[in-house]
């Protein structure tokens, strides 16, 4: 039996369906990374999967119990990391923690082991009597997955936990979810960052409440159909520009760099230079390069793949 299961599962809000028969499921011990923009229904998702939010219809079970008709016990073996993890800036990180495990019951000689096993765990021992306003957005993000450790959950949600921390303290974040895995925690988590959806064991692509593709990141990035044109040049923005008024289609800018999916590459690449250089632009290279998760992604939303 997988650990996360869901079936058609649906949400609206009046006229509008933030949720659109998502259908998946999640193995035991597995990172599985829910990708998409704003407004794609990740959070959503993971508020009905934390059962915290009534589907409208379909289901989802969560160690075999129903979301909605045994949500108490679904929420005592799960931990949940909002996008606005409710952290108390006037209590240090002590007393968050210790507030956390008053609500799941978690106190005396079993209080103090798990809340010395945490603060070593996340690096936060130092700090433990520093207020909360006052740690990094890192720390804070430290902070608040210890809160939501505190009961040993087995399911662990994550709505995008990394949202403005900076790349430093993201990357000592995924470093604690591997460790995570270690003790079969399973962990599903939602993001905006791509490089991130590379960490986990298998993704969800999500746009406009719906899924567009699921598998591995290895999988995924074959779903793309044609072939990847990466171009350098000195003004990318201004490359741009130009190849889309000269209808060669739009392409993703990559720091110094434009990917541009198309068809015949041999073909393409000619008419790219062509259409650089009527410009003006001249000093220009282009290879066929391997595409990222991003790439297929925008592809996706463009609808010109999947």
């Amino acid at each position: 039996m997988s650990t996360i299961e869901i079936k058609d599962l649906t949400r609206k809000f009046k006229d509008l369906t933030a949720v659109e028969a998502l259908n998946l499921e999640v193995e035991a011990g597995e990172i599985f990374g829910l990708v998409g923009p704003d407004g794609a229904g990740k959070t959503t998702t993971m508020r009905m999967l934390a059962a915290i939010l009534p589907p409208t219809s379909g289901e989802a079970k969560i160690l075999g119990h129903d979301v909605v008709r045994e949500a108490e016990a679904v929420k005592d073996r799960i931990g949940y990391m909002s996008q606005r993890f409710g952290l108390y800036p006037d209590l240090t990180v002590e007393e968050n923690i210790r507030f956390y495990g008053d609500i799941y019951g978690v106190t005396g000689a079993t209080f103090r082991d798990r809340l010395e096993e945490l603060l070593n765990f996340s690096n936060l021992a130092p700090f433990k009597k520093r207020f909360a306003g006052n740690l990094s957005g890192g720390m804070k993000q430290k902070l608040g997955l210890a809160c939501a450790l505190i009961h040993t959950p087995e399911v662990l949600f994550l709505d995008e936990p990394t949202n403005g921390v900076d790349p430093v303290s993201r990357r000592d974040f995924w470093h604690i979810l591997y460790k995570l895995l270690q003790d079969g925690v399973t962990i599903f988590v939602s993001t905006a960052y791509m490089d991130e959806a590379e960490r986990c064991f298998r993704v969800g692509l999500m746009h406009k409440g719906k899924l567009m593709a699921m598998g591995a990141p290895s999988e995924v990035k074959k779903l793309m159909r044609g072939s990847l044109l990466e171009i350098s040049c000195p003004d990318t923005r201004r490359a741009a520009g130009v190849l889309k008024a000269s209808g060669l289609g739009s392409s993703a800018v990559f720091g110094d760099r434009l990917h541009l999916e198309v068809d015949d590459p041999k073909t393409a690449a000619e008419a790219i230079r062509v259409s650089l250089r009527s410009a003006g632009m001249e000093d220009v290279e282009i290879r066929i390069a391997q595409p990222t998760l991003e790439d297929v992604f925008v592809s996706t939303l463009s609808g010109d793949a999947l």
